[in-house]
């Protein structure tokens, strides 16, 4: 198997995710922007080496952190504890997605002074069923912010602006942006300095803004109509709720809005993901309802799982000061029956990398993640993927 050998052949062989990385390496070369299809990408608008680049890009490299942990299991990685949590605050547990750990980590990051801002993102003033880049300074503008982004996010556009001010900070992210932050600080001395703390969910797969373009063709609006796009939060797992200049509001429930999964939209790097776990975190945290799938809606509940010693000591911080409440242990077979496709998809990673290969594509360098040790050995998958990779359906045009 072989790497990319620049952003334009990451593009064009379907392992961009839009992460926003090379904007932030080079902006005077790549800036982001959205495609006909709803999907961010760079575009090029200078010409230089990639080679910066590549070394850190999830399309090129995906590797986990690197750092030994005392527990291990052979889908979920290395962890220190694997334990159900949530938020203290009863408003940050109501308003932010699930049961509001991430949120409540990096608020705990902020008041201890240990992260001067956090990196992340959050809805678009201008277009809020987008996603942009934001810093927050402030427990206060987490909360404002917080709720989960399904669809497009280039969080990690925004690091050139979060190096510049030359202090620590921490991010919440994709998993795949966590390991492109990894990689980035094995040689750039600011990240390496003042990066304190990676936060990520356990991911799903991000959707494409055909998703989210399709509700509202669904109830006869357009997207200049929404002044709030709401995709989870105010409950567990809460409504998807969409408001208009007019007055209008409507809503949609989780079950409404995803059991249809054919619809989802998701974006072709995700589906060869190697890291949806959060290998490459801190922290990761992840919906934790039996089947996958909520039965209802509830106080809320995340599933922790902390990666370094630096991921426990922010845990136990959190919840001596009273930001996160632990509730019972969970084993890694449990995590199996919260996230059956998590699984399902490690175990066909590497037939599906096979098959990109066959059919001449680049793949990502992948290190550390047990693909090897998983490999279903499915020969459908790999002849599936096969015959997807040469009827041209991972390819997409750089702009």
């Amino acid at each position: 198997m072989r790497s990319p050998g620049s952003v334009k052949e990451v593009v064009e062989a379907g392992l961009c995710i839009g992460c926003g990385l090379c904007e932030a390496l080079a902006p005077e070369q790549w800036k982001m922007g959205y495609t006909p299809q709803g999907r961010l990408r760079p575009s090029r608008t200078g010409s230089g080496s990639d080679d910066a680049i590549l070394q850190a890009c999830p399309g090129a490299v995906a590797r986990a952190n690197g750092e030994a942990a005392p527990l291990a299991d052979a889908v979920w990685g290395g962890f220190h504890r694997m334990q159900e949590a949530w938020a203290g605050d009863p408003d940050t547990r109501f308003r932010a997605a699930t049961g509001g750990v991430l949120t409540a980590l990096a608020a705990q990051l902020l008041r201890s002074g240990e992260a001067r801002f956090i990196l992340h993102c959050a809805a678009s003033p201008e277009a809020p069923m987008r996603s942009s880049w934001c810093i927050s300074e402030t427990p206060g503008q987490l909360l404002e912010r917080a709720g989960s982004r399904y669809g497009p996010s280039d969080t990690l556009a925004g690091l050139r602006a979060a190096l510049d001010r030359d202090v620590p900070f921490a991010v919440v992210a994709k998993p795949c942006d966590a390991g492109a932050l990894r990689e980035l600080a094995k040689s750039d001395r600011r990240l390496a300095r003042n990066l304190v703390a990676v936060l990520a969910m356990v991911c799903g797969g991000a959707s494409d803004l055909g998703k989210s373009q399709a509700v509202l063709d669904e109830y006869g609006l357009s997207e200049a109509d929404v002044t709030l796009f709401r995709y989870r939060g105010h409950g567990n797992p809460g409504p998807t709720r969409i408001e208009t200049r007019d007055g209008r509001a409507f809503e949609k429930t989780y079950g409404e809005m995803w059991a249809d999964e054919s619809g989802w939209r998701i974006q072709t790097r995700c589906k060869i993901c190697p890291d949806a776990l959060g290998e490459a975190a801190d922290i990761a945290a992840a919906d934790i309802w039996p089947g996958a799938s909520p039965e209802g809606e509830d106080a809320g509940f995340n599933g922790v799982i902390t990666r370094t010693e630096a991921g426990e000591r922010l845990f136990r911080a959190a919840c001596e000061a009273g930001g996160l409440t632990a509730g019972a242990a969970i084993t890694p077979r449990q995590f199996d029956s919260f996230q059956p496709h998590q699984v399902r998809k490690k175990q066909a990673l590497l037939a599906r990398l096979r098959g990109m290969a066959a059919a001449g594509s680049p793949v990502y360098a992948h290190e550390g993640l047990r693909l090897e040790a998983l490999d279903s050995q499915d020969a459908q998958e790999e002849a599936g993927t096969l015959l997807r990779v040469s009827g041209g359906r991972f390819r997409e045009d750089l702009a």
